[in-house]
């Protein structure tokens, strides 16, 4: 088992998988930034997708989104992704995809509508060893300005469980009622969030 910690404000988290050791001769020219936000690719899927096997898997038995899915909408529209990595490896990570109507049906859970002005945020998630740490609520704040900086986009919507509520309320979402989509016979709440809105315009977008 090998310590990484990403930040000197946060505790070292141990990793499962090796980390590759790097030639100190080499080093310098090859060290990883110790915290990065970046859109995600393909090639990060697998990452992704045992993160949120781990994550939601054991609360509700069903992940978001299959692999395949992860693969679909990092080819689709990377640009609706984000991903926090610490030291070259990803902690938390947010994806999106584009969507036309009002509200969110059934079909919006697998489908990217290109051009148009709403964003589904289909999952957040962070790794087990990095939660109670505040990443989530950083990471959403980081993307949704991301999102206000992008011309065109007017607002974010998602579902989430009852539970979850009172996490995005206080990130600037309201709530737009029940969902008409469900899974497994879990029910949602249906959440928006107006980009440029007042809970988040008082800080710098850096736009």
């Amino acid at each position: 088992m090998i310590a990484v910690s990403g930040s000197p404000f946060l505790k070292p988290f141990f990793l499962k998988t090796p980390v590759r050791v790097v030639n100190p001769l080499r080093q310098r020219r090859h060290t990883l930034p110790a915290s990065e936000f970046r859109n995600l690719t393909p090639q990060d899927a697998i990452s992704v997708f045992e993160i949120e096997r781990e994550a939601f898997v054991s609360v509700s038995g069903e992940c978001p989104l299959t692999l395949d899915e992860v693969l679909n909408f990092l080819g689709q529209c990377p640009e609706l992704s984000l991903g926090w990595f610490e030291e070259g490896q990803l902690v938390a990570f947010i994806i999106g995809s584009g969507w036309d109507k009002e509200r969110l049906s059934q079909e919006a859970m697998t489908q990217h509508v290109p051009d148009t002005p709403t964003v589904h945020i289909h999952v957040l998630s962070v790794h087990r060893h990095c939660r109670q740490q505040g990443k989530g609520s950083i990471l959403l704040w980081r993307y949704l300005q991301y999102l206000r900086c992008m011309p065109g986009l007017r607002r974010a919507l998602l579902i989430c469980e009852d539970f979850l509520v009172p996490f995005y309320l206080k990130a600037g979402f309201k709530k737009k009622g029940p969902s008409a989509i469900s899974v497994s016979n879990m029910n949602f709440q249906e959440m928006e969030y107006m980009l440029g809105g007042q809970a988040y315009a008082r800080r710098n977008s850096g736009c």
